[in-house]
This record gives structure tokens, sequence and C-alpha cells, in this order.
């Protein structure tokens, strides 16, 4: 029987738009091929922000109570009998959605679109957003010492940027064009240029997101409506247009720019994810025969995440805008609902 061992506090989304730092029952017996962490760094998602204010995301709704939480990292406290690439002290982050290793999409390498998967903080299953986590050993990463628990939960974010950067086959020297600088789109436009592109313009309405994402080499700013995205690449490339387009913004208008940025021949990586279904002009891509691919989250890219971070050819830490004790959880998230312009990523630090 489970005892009094397996209560642990934890942010707690009782319903939509009210939460609570309590107590909460969690399994916390390792099993043989498990690590227990305890959890010392978590950032707030966007996910996680709808979840508290509406209470679901398309089919996925919030019927019980559930800890919030699925960007992390932590110190590894506890190990499994069948656990021999971890020990206890490894300081680690953790890969938040777990496949059904029997799943025709598991054996193919792209686990991440498993309909079995169970990701953190996506109703019913509990995130990370507590004191301490038992989690499956394979999907747990060794970060080394010099990357910080703050950067460790930089990582699962960062991955979905190297999972488009892969997806588009990035070409030495390519230009890169990105749609909306919200944190997705910076790290998208910072796993772009890791993987080759020579310099990434980036397009959105605030100034504020713009400059930020301008404080990076190479990563070259696009105001919304003031400038004119397709002039702007017409008159950087001599009229070829963008090699490689990350639609990161998820807007109507956004994904139109897109099409009409894109060179010929070149790749439209979809990566924003409309509210509501949008149109898009076929057969402008067809003109052009563009290639176009889809992202949903990232498969086999944190420990090349965890390596770029290590080698310092990509710097997240200008992306932490601000962090919060466990205790002020709640502010927290109320500082994100808020969503204000100089924000990025708000983090939670639990120790």
């Amino acid at each position: 029987s489970r005892g009094k061992e397996d209560m642990v506090q934890a942010l707690v989304l009782e319903e939509a738009g009210r939460l609570a730092l309590r107590d909460i029952d969690l399994p916390q017996d390792v099993g043989p091929d498990e690590v227990r962490i305890a959890i010392d760094t978590v950032g707030v998602c966007g996910s996680d922000v709808h979840y508290y204010t509406h209470g679901k995301i398309g089919p996925f709704v919030v019927k019980d109570p559930m800890v919030l939480g699925h960007e992390a990292a932590g110190t590894v406290v506890e190990t499994g009998r069948d656990v021999a690439h971890l020990n206890v002290g490894d300081r680690v982050c953790m890969e938040p959605g777990i496949p059904n290793g029997a799943s025709k999409a598991s054996k193919l390498g792209v686990y991440n679109v498993d309909p079995d998967v169970r990701f953190w903080a996506t109703p019913p299953v509990h995130g990370c957003l507590t004191a301490s986590v038992v989690h499956p050993a394979a999907f747990t990463y060794p970060i080394p010492d010099h990357v910080s628990f703050a950067e460790g939960a930089m990582v699962e974010p960062f991955a979905i940027g190297m999972q488009a950067a892969a997806k588009a086959r990035i070409k030495p020297g390519d230009v890169g064009f990105v749609t909306g600088a919200g944190p997705i789109g910076i790290m998208v436009a910072l796993a772009a240029l890791a993987g080759g592109c020579a310099k990434v313009y980036i397009a959105d309405l605030v100034e504020d997101k713009l400059a930020l994402a301008a404080g990076y080499d190479n990563i070259e700013p696009i105001l919304l409506p003031r400038d004119n995205p397709q002039q702007v690449l017409h008159d950087a490339t001599e009229g070829w247009g963008a090699d490689v387009v990350f639609e990161c913004a998820g807007a109507a208008a956004s994904i139109q720019t897109a099409l009409d940025v894109v060179a010929p021949a070149g790749c439209v990586v979809w990566v924003g994810m409309p509210v509501d279904p949008v149109p898009v002009d076929i057969v402008l891509a067809q003109s052009k025969e563009i290639r176009m691919e889809t992202v949903f989250r990232y498969a086999n890219m944190y420990d090349r995440a965890i390596a770029l971070l290590a080698s310092g050819k990509v710097d997240l830490k200008t992306l932490i805008s601000e962090t919060y004790p466990f205790s002020d959880s709640i502010t927290a998230f109320d500082r994100a609902v808020e969503a204000r312009p100089t924000d990025v990523k708000i983090q939670i630090k639990l120790t």
C-alpha cells in the first residue's frame, strides 16, 4: 500500500483559473529502469499557462486536479537496479514525453507522434512542478557541470527549435526567416544558425521581442507592419527569397507571409499551431515547388541540444526573464499570463 511518503508538495491546477500550492499524492516508488529526481528548476510554458487560463487545449481537458510543468532540470537522488548510465548526484534534465516502447512510432524512431505517449502536464498526466519525480532513465539526460539548472530547464523548448532546424535540412550558408519572436521563434532562429544558416531574419509585431532576438549575432529583426518581410528578403537575397522559412506564430497572416517569402525549391517548416484552421495558398506553394515540413515536439534531440549548450555555440541564458521561488509559483504563473512584451521565459526554482 502507498503511504505518507508519497505525499509531495506541488503546484496543482485545481480547475481553470485556480492554482494551489499543496500536498498531493504522487507515486514515488522507483522501478528497475527508473530514477527519482529532486527538481531544481522548472520553466513555465505557454501550454501550462493555457491550461491555467482555459482548462483545456483542444481535446486535452483538465477534468481532475493536475500538477503543471514539463520543462525541468534537477538532481538524481535514487536509481533503479537496472540503471547503468546515471548515478545519485548526477545533474540532469528530463524529456517529458514517454512513448510506448513497443509502438510502431517508437520502432521507427518517431516516438513524438506515438498516440500512446504520456507527456507531463497533459491531462490526465501530472507534470513536474513538484519536489521530486520518478522518470524513466532512458529519457533522463546528464548535463555538464558548467551548464546551469536554469539552462537545463531550457533544453525542452530548445529541442523544438532543434527539431525544426533538422526538418528544414539546412545547407551551410542558407538564409533563414522566422515568423514570430516568442520563446519558440527565437529558439528556432538560434537552432537554425547553429544548423548552418548564415543569417536568420525574424518578424514580429512587438518591438521589444525583436530587440531581444536582435541581440544575437546574425539575427535580423523585421518589425510588422512597418517592414515588409517579402521586400526585406527580396533585397537581401537579390530577389531569390529565404532558403528556409519557419512559421512559429500560427496566425493566418504569417502563414501567408511564409509562403510569400520562401525561395523557389525552398522549405517551409510549420512550427506554430493555429487555434483554428487557416487558409493555405497551395497553388503558390506548388508554383515554387517548395518542400513543407511539420513539427510536433521533438524526437532524439535532447542529447544534441545539451551538446550545443555545453559547447557555448548557443546561449539561452539571456532568454530567462525572471526566476521565482517555488513558494511564489502562483505569482510566477500570473506573471506569465500577463505576457509582458519583454518576457521570454519565466522559471520557478524549487531548491
